[in-house]
């Protein structure tokens, strides 16, 4: 009785991890959106805070310089 509810069960899970597996081939247009959205952020992000951080670093190695 056990052994052949145990033998059901992992068929049972057999069969669903080998559909899982066979489905999940990844949505590769979604990834390259995702990653060329995130690269367009970022440069945004980088063109607006570029030159306010580079004052920020440029005073702040004229402070550490000024001993």
């Amino acid at each position: 009785m056990f052994h052949s509810l145990l033998n059901r069960l992992t068929d049972r899970l057999r069969d669903r991890v080998s559909t899982v597996v066979q489905d999940e081939r990844g949505d590769v247009p979604g990834w390259v959106l995702i990653t060329l959205m995130t690269a367009g952020l970022v440069v945004v992000i980088w063109a607006l805070a570029g030159p306010a951080l580079a004052g920020l670093f440029e005073q702040a190695i004229e402070s550490v310089s000024g001993f």
